[in-house]
């Protein structure tokens, strides 16, 4: 079990980035160069957010991507729905149909109790809050 796929941590990643970019627009290339992320992977990454109203596409010579959310508007609980769907810890599957003590299992009901402690507790973290900023509130780059 991945609490966290390649997709959304990449996803993350490029957000934190866009997020501490003055400019505004970031380009695919300089995303690839700095977070050494394979470029068509991270242009499909990009395309869903932007899909989803994460962020504004711009085309063009000087095209890229733009935050559309305030980093604080966006939580890694929304980023794991777009990219790896409902966060659930136990699927009750067992050999590739649904397990037939799902209804009486004594552990099902302790791991939905962490399943939804995990869920509040990533509900918490949004792209602001994983920026690097210093005392005064500034962004280190």
């Amino acid at each position: 079990m991945k609490l966290i796929t390649r997709d959304t941590d990449y996803a993350i990643r490029a957000l934190c980035f866009m997020a501490e970019n003055e400019n505004g627009v970031t380009s695919v290339s300089e995303l690839v160069q700095k977070l050494k992320i394979p470029g068509p992977f991270l242009r499909k990454i990009l395309q869903a957010l932007n899909k989803k109203g994460v962020l504004a596409s711009f085309k063009g010579k000087s095209g890229g991507f733009k935050l559309r959310r305030k980093p604080k508007e966006i939580f890694i609980t929304d980023l794991i729905e777009v990219f790896q769907g409902p966060l659930k810890l136990n699927r009750c599957i067992f050999k590739k149909k649904l397990c037939p003590s799902m209804d009486k299992c004594i552990l099902k009901k302790r791991i939905g109790e962490i399943e939804q402690r995990v869920v509040s507790e990533l509900g918490l973290i949004t792209v602001a809050s994983l920026l690097r900023r210093g005392k005064n509130g500034e962004i280190f780059k």
